[in-house]
């Protein structure tokens, strides 16, 4: 029993010995210097002094061999001559490399004549502020939103007559002469209208902030309306090109004893390109 007790004593000593050598040898100061880029071992990697700033040699020596060579097999002229005719920027830059197809992010590049520089991406594209692009004029009033001085498409459109031709064709068949058809005929050629408008004069009394009374709805009037909407109407082919030879197209079919089609042809090839070549 002594003899086991007295085994098991040395081997907690020993233990606690060889923990307090690899903690006394982790907490020195590491000694080994590495002067040249090379393979570190995993016994001294805890001993190594790390470096304070990256290596200035290249780690890459065999960049730039094929100049080298051109170098020393050519004249100084003809490898001028060479490098003026395949080097972009033959002189170089003295802050990047010429052959770089961007510049690191560590060159600084000048930006102006007063010598001032920045480097590449300083400000990153999600740090920057946003760019104001005015949408209105400085005399637009941005709160209007308002459509119907716009809507060219509802323009001729009488909600009270969607039909107007019906209506037109109702009227011819009833009693020229009779005081109610005269005043639907007036009616429906003056198209649709709406209400005279306020004139400015609302519950809470005259208003002039608006001249042409189509800010707020209650002063609209249709004159104002039509006014506005002439400046918005599309001027953009509003009808198809064979309409300006519609009675030419539509003749040539009658002479020929021919159903009229709908709507013209158009022959993108010219007449001589048709002619078949022998």
């Amino acid at each position: 029993m002594t003899v086991t007790i007295k085994k098991a004593g040395e081997a907690v000593a020993k233990k606690v010995i060889q923990t307090s050598a690899k903690a006394a040898a982790a907490g020195s100061h590491p000694t080994i210097k590495v002067s040249e880029p090379r393979a570190i071992r995993k016994e001294e990697a805890a001993n190594i002094v790390p470096n304070k700033e990256s290596v200035q040699t290249t780690m890459m020596p065999w960049k730039g061999w094929v100049e080298r060579f051109l170098k020393d097999k050519m004249s100084e002229d003809q490898y001028k001559g060479y490098r003026d005719f395949v080097y972009f920027m033959p002189d170089g830059s003295p802050n990047y490399d010429v052959m770089e197809q961007m510049p690191s992010p560590s060159v600084a590049l000048p930006i102006s004549q007063d010598g001032e520089e920045a480097k590449f991406r300083e400000v990153s594209p999600g740090s920057q502020g946003f760019v104001e692009i005015p949408l209105h004029d400085l005399e637009d009033d941005p709160y209007d939103s308002a459509y119907f001085k716009k809507d060219t498409r509802r323009r001729n459109i009488d909600p009270e007559f969607p039909h107007p031709e019906i209506e037109e064709l109702k009227l011819a068949m009833q009693d020229p002469n009779d005081p109610e058809v005269e005043e639907a005929k007036k009616k429906l050629s003056a198209g649709p209208g709406s209400s005279p408008g306020n004139g400015g004069n609302f519950p809470t009394g005259p208003s002039d902030f608006d001249p042409s009374g189509l800010r707020a709805v209650m002063s609209v009037t249709q004159a104002a309306i039509d006014e506005e909407l002439d400046k918005h109407m599309p001027d953009h082919l509003p009808e198809p090109t064979w309409t300006a030879n519609e009675e030419e197209l539509i003749q040539f079919y009658k002479d020929n004893d021919l159903p009229v089609p709908i709507g013209g042809n158009w022959n993108f090839i010219s007449k001589h390109r048709r002619v078949a070549r022998w």
